[in-house]
């Protein structure tokens, strides 16, 4: 049984590009390629975008110059990719942070910011292994209160589904009917 998504506001136009928000290990970059591909989109992981153009790993860059400066070098580039139509773009789990990111996409018109809602158990049954990739689950220590600083800045997106017990077809057609309701077009063939 799949669980409602959540509106915490409603869509007046259909979306121009979608863009997906959450924990690490809520599903943002599974999930991303498979809705672009549904509607014939380009998909983009933001954190993919920034380690090209760094020519390192976001652990890299954490440790060089600290989340202060990579939280400015992702917002410059979510801003830049943010102006692309026909898009699904996944943020880094961090990205809601930062407040001007947060209001850009809130509030740039053709742009539906979904929340991919995930326990924290779930995050660390599914990122186990990945502490080296991943410089925010490395540390154990501020994990919790780093999710639940992050949970209601999450929430503000235009909607939420929870995640944990859906699989990724479910999601899917969950983002889908949030962003298109009553298209059968974009019912799985």
């Amino acid at each position: 049984m799949e669980a409602p998504a959540q509106s915490a506001a409603p869509q007046v136009a259909a979306p121009r590009r979608i863009v997906l928000t959450g924990f690490m290990g809520s599903g943002k970059t599974t999930l991303g390629p498979l809705v672009a591909a549904r509607l014939g989109w380009s998909f983009i992981d933001v954190d993919d975008v920034i380690e090209a153009e760094a020519g390192a790993t976001i652990a890299e860059l954490f440790a060089r110059h600290g989340e202060a400066a990579f939280r400015e070098r992702e917002h410059a580039t979510i801003a830049r990719l943010a102006a692309a139509d026909s898009l699904v773009l996944a943020l880094g789990g961090g990205a809601i942070e930062n407040d001007a990111t947060r209001t850009l996409l809130l509030t740039t018109q053709g742009t539906l910011l979904v929340h991919l809602e995930v326990e924290l158990a779930t995050t660390l049954k599914r990122c186990k292994g990945t502490e080296q990739l991943r410089p925010i689950l490395a540390d154990q220590a501020n994990l919790e209160s780093r999710y639940q600083r992050r949970l209601p800045l999450y929430r503000m997106a235009h909607v939420s589904i929870p995640v944990d017990v859906l699989d990724p077809e479910q999601i899917v057609g969950q983002i889908l009917h949030t962003a298109f309701p009553g298209c059968g077009k974009l019912e799985p063939s």
